[in-house]
C-alpha cells in the first residue's frame, strides 16, 4: 500500500518497494526490453542449451512440455467448412482437406530436410521455443513435393541480434528484425550460415564472411511468448531457473565429494616425537616418500601397524547430513515455480502429497498446459495449415477450387486431453455442465469430436447388429452381459 507523504520535514517514498535496501537485493532498471536483450540474448540462450543438455531436471521439463502440450498423437486437425448456405458441415470438403493434411504430414514431405514427420515438427517446435526462447520456421512455397509446400526450421542464432540500424521510409532493424513505423515485423535478416558452425561445415561469424538474406514476414513464423511491450525477441523459458539449478548442481557436487571422503575414513599421520626419522627410529612397514613422509594405501579390512613415533588423526567430515534434503527441495520448488510445472511431476517426489493436493495440483497444471496448447496451435499450426492449404489447392493436391479457399479454410484444433483425476466427481460435474452447455463444445474441450464420435458409434452398432450382438445391452450391463449370436 502506498505511504502518505506528510510534509517537507518528513519526506518518504510513496512506495516501500522503491527504497534501496541491502536486505532486499532487488535490482532496478528502466531500459526497454530490446536494450536488455541485446547484450544478454546470446548468453542466455547458450546457458539454457547447456543446462537442458546436462541437467536431469531440465531434460524432464522438456519431456513434460512435449507430453502435455503436444501429446503422443500431436495436436490434430478437424476441418470445419460449412456448405455455401452455412447451415451444415460440408463433409466431403472437410474429408478432402483432412486426408490431404494427413498425407502432407508424412515423413519426408512436410519439412525441407525430409527427416521429420508432422509429429516430429510439433515436438521440435515446443522444445525449441522453450529451450531457446523462440522458434523460427520458414514457410517455403513452391517446394518440390506434390503439395508445393514445406516448412524449414531455422535456429535462432541465424537471426542476427547485432544487426540494428535505421532504414529509409521509417523502417528500423532491431535485433535482426525489420519493423515498419507501426512496429509491425516486415522482414527477418538471417545469417546464411550458422555463426557457431566450424569453417569446414560452412560456418562463419556475423563479422567475417557470413552475409544476410532477407525473408519477408509473410514467409516466416517467429514464435515466442511476449512478456513486455515492443519485445522483438524471445527469452528462454528457463531464464529464472538457470542460477538456481547451477547452485543446486554445485551443491550436489560438493555433497557427493564430501560423502565419498567421509565414506573413505581418511586421516593424517602426525609426528609425536622429535626423534621420528632419526637413525634407528625408522619404520619399514609403510612406504615413504623422498622427504620421509609416510604413504599408506587404504584397502577394506586391512589393518597396519603405525610407524614408531607417529599418531593417526582421523578425518571424518560427517557430511552430507540433515540439511541436504531440505535445501534440495527448496531449490527444486523454486525451479518448479519458475517453469510453471508441479514439483511432484518434475522430481517424481510424492512424499509430501496426498490425493487432494495432487488432484488440485494436476488441475492447475492442466489449465496451464491448455493455455500453451491454445498458443501453440494459434501461432504455429494455424499458419502452417493456411499456407499448406493454399499451395495444395493451387496444385490441386487437394482437389478444390482456389476461389473457395476462404470458405474451405476453417480449422478446429484438437489437442491431447487427460483422464479423470477423480472419475466419480469429474463425471458428475461433466453431466451437470452438459445441461447448460453444448455437448459438442464440452467434448471438444476434451479433444473429442462429437460428430466423428456419433458416426463411429453408429458404425460400431451396425457392425455388432450384423453379427447378432446387442452392443448397447453390453454397455448398459457394465460388461456383464453374455451376448449370443441370433
Amino acid at each position: 500500500m502506498p505511504l502518505m507523504i506528510a510534509d517537507g520535514r518528513h519526506r518518504t517514498r510513496a512506495f516501500e518497494g522503491a527504497k534501496a535496501s541491502r536486505q532486499g537485493a532487488i535490482g532496478m532498471h528502466s531500459h526497454s526490453i530490446d536494450t536488455e536483450l541485446r547484450p544478454a540474448l546470446r548468453g542466455l540462450r547458450s546457458r539454457s542449451r547447456w543446462m537442458h543438455e546436462n541437467n536431469d531436471y531440465a531434460k524432464q521439463f522438456l519431456r513434460l512440455l512435449k507430453v502435455n502440450i503436444i501429446g503422443p498423437a500431436g495436436i490434430k486437425l478437424q476441418n470445419r467448412a460449412t456448405n455455401k448456405r452455412g447451415d451444415k458441415q460440408d463433409e466431403p470438403v472437410n474429408a478432402a482437406v483432412e486426408t490431404g493434411w494427413k498425407g502432407w504430414g508424412q515423413r519426408g514431405i512436410c519439412d525441407v530436410t525430409g527427416k521429420l514427420d508432422w509429429l516430429d515438427c510439433q515436438m521440435l517446435f515446443i522444445e525449441t521455443v522453450a529451450r531457446d526462447g523462440e522458434c523460427l520456421i520458414e514457410l517455403v512455397d513452391g517446394f518440390p513435393n506434390r503439395y508445393g509446400f514445406a516448412i524449414r526450421f531455422i535456429e535462432a542464432d541465424h537471426l542476427d541480434e547485432t544487426l540494428n540500424r535505421q532504414l529509409p521510409g521509417g523502417h528500423v532493424i532491431r535485433l535482426g528484425i525489420e519493423f515498419d513505423p507501426w512496429d509491425r515485423p516486415v522482414a527477418y535478416h538471417l545469417l546464411k550460415n550458422h555463426p557457431g558452425d566450424l569453417a569446414g561445415f560452412g560456418g562463419g561469424s556475423a563479422s567475417f564472411g557470413n552475409s544476410h538474406r532477407r525473408v519477408g514476414a509473410d514467409q516466416m513464423i517467429h514464435a515466442f511468448l511476449t512478456e513486455r511491450v515492443r519485445q522483438s525477441r524471445g527469452i528462454p523459458w528457463s531464464h529464472t531457473t538457470i542460477r538456481r539449478l547451477g547452485q543446486l548442481d554445485g551443491f550436489e557436487e560438493a555433497a557427493l565429494t564430501a560423502a565419498r571422503a567421509g565414506a573413505s575414513k581418511m586421516g593424517f599421520f602426525t609426528k609425536s616425537s622429535p626423534d621420528v626419522g632419526a637413525e634407528g627410529n625408522t619404520y619399514s612397514g609403510a612406504e615413504e616418500e623422498a622427504d620421509g613422509s609416510v604413504v599408506a594405501e587404504f584397502e577394506p579390512g586391512v589393518l597396519e601397524e603405525l610407524p614408531w613415533g607417529w599418531d593417526f588423526k582421523e578425518f571424518n567430515p560427517g557430511y552430507p547430513n540433515g540439511e541436504t534434503e531440505p535445501f534440495t527441495k527448496l531449490q527444486l520448488r523454486g525451479v518448479s515455480s519458475g517453469w510453471g510445472v508441479p514439483y511432484h511431476s518434475l522430481t517424481g517426489d510424492l512424499t509430501d502429497v496426498n490425493f487432494s493436493s495432487i488432484r488440485q495440483g494436476e488441475l492447475n497444471s492442466r489449465s496451464a498446459w491448455q493455455v500453451l496448447q491454445a498458443w501453440t496451435h494459434s501461432i504455429f499450426h494455424e499458419r502452417v495449415k493456411t499456407a499448406w492449404l493454399r499451395n495444395a489447392m493451387l496444385r490441386q493436391a487437394v482437389a478444390l477450387p482456389l476461389a473457395e479457399f476462404e470458405r474451405v479454410n476453417v480449422s478446429k484444433w484438437c489437442p491431447r486431453t487427460w483422464g479423470w483425476v477423480d472419475p466419480v466427481k469429474d463425471m458428475t460435474a461433466f453431466y451437470m455442465e452438459a445441461k447448460t452447455r453444448s455437448l459438442a463444445r464440452l467434448l471438444a474441450e476434451r479433444g473429442v469430436d462429437l460428430y466423428e464420435e456419433i458416426d463411429a458409434m453408429a458404425d460400431e452398432r451396425a457392425y455388432a447388429a450384423n453379427k447378432g450382438i446387442d452392443l448397447a445391452a453390453i454397455i448398459n450391463s457394465g460388461g456383464k452381459f453374455n451376448a449370443t449370436a441370433s
